[in-house]
């Protein structure tokens, strides 16, 4: 859970690893300026990456009007690598509050929303890891993009009825970006920080703490913009699916709905049953012996690290499908709901 000091105010770290982001640094530290700070005492952490560019002379610049304290450092890594990049510029945010405060992400071109620090403490005093939403800024729609957000969305709602959690938004969403990501400095520790990846280091980090036994919530409360950009930092972030979509629209593949709700239902018996100690009934669901399940609760913290570690692949696979087949299959599930 979120520290706060005696006063009642939260120190906040935030995080941003840079690599030639001159152009985009202007438009964060602007966002940064009208935060909410009310309770919250935030420090900037920047980790200029091998930058090449005048990334350093914005800062520069900025660091001397700031209106909140700006720490640099800079590392050099022969090529990209997200992932230590973004770990780089944790370790930062930790050393600048001392071992003790909320950690948050985002990425050099974007820009949180004037009430981000006040959403994110809000949902670190309900969960471990707060997962927030990210919107894209649209300089060149992608409506397919906007088709598989949308359907993500709506398979994550189907989650959140069938497995409900006490810890999630009232509002949520589906994915998890280092662009809008916080959690106290304790439960970083505790993951080890971010692994590195060249891409995906993120959505690892998420899935590691849930399989931990650590409470991630979905916060669409919390919002941050970011670019739609197609020339990114990393070959396989957001700017190169959206040009992979833009060449290629006939390529996208996705889970099967019923697949993915199957997981779903076995994840809330999965917690029922840690909680009961009924393992044979469980068992029998999802395909394995009473004795691994048993064995697999022994090395599990709580219900939540048991229902995200039991759980396997359904029985059939996650089959992947075209997104209009996704589509159709949802609304088919969705229709069938409704008349239940």
């Amino acid at each position: 859970m979120v520290t706060e000091s005696r006063a009642g105010v939260v120190p906040v770290a935030i995080c941003v690893p840079a690599r030639d982001e001159a152009a985009s640094l202007p438009g964060l530290f602007a966002a940064l300026e009208l935060l909410d700070r009310r309770d919250v005492s935030p420090v900037l952490c920047l980790l200029l990456d091998s930058c090449e560019d005048a990334s350093a002379d914005v800062v520069r610049d900025y660091g001397a009007r700031a209106s909140l304290p700006v720490m640099v450092e800079h590392m050099v890594q022969p090529g990209a690598n997200a992932g230590r990049a973004r770990h780089a510029a944790m370790l930062l945010g930790l050393s600048a509050l001392g071992g003790e405060g909320l950690l948050l992400s985002t990425d050099a071109d974007s820009t949180p929303a004037p009430d981000w620090l006040q959403a994110m403490v809000a949902g670190a005093r309900r969960a471990d890891i707060v997962a927030g939403k990210v919107v894209r800024t649209v300089t060149r729609p992608n409506p397919l993009q906007d088709r598989i957000e949308r359907y993500y969305e709506a398979l994550h709602a189907i989650r959140r009825v069938l497995d409900p959690v006490a810890w999630e938004a009232t509002t949520s969403h589906h994915h998890a970006s280092g662009a809008n990501l916080g959690l106290p400095t304790a439960a970083y520790r505790t993951l080890g920080g971010f692994l590195p990846l060249s891409h995906g280091e993120d959505a690892r980090l998420v899935d590691d703490a849930a399989r931990a036994g650590l409470r991630v919530r979905r916060d669409a409360a919390s919002v941050v913009h970011t670019s739609d950009r197609r020339l990114g930092r990393v070959a396989q972030g957001l700017a190169g699916a959206l040009r992979a979509l833009d060449r290629d629209s006939d390529a996208i593949a996705v889970a099967h709905p019923e697949d993915v709700a199957w997981q779903y239902r076995r994840h809330a018996e999965a917690r029922h049953a840690f909680a009961g100690g009924d393992y044979p009934s469980l068992a029998a669901a999802i395909g394995l012996t009473t004795d691994h399940v048993r064995g697999v609760a022994r090395d599990c913290a709580n219900a939540e690290a048991f229902a995200m570690c039991v759980v396997p692949t359904p029985p059939a696979g996650m089959r992947q499908v075209t997104l209009a087949e996704a589509e159709a299959a949802l609304a088919s599930m969705a229709a069938g709901r409704r008349a239940a």
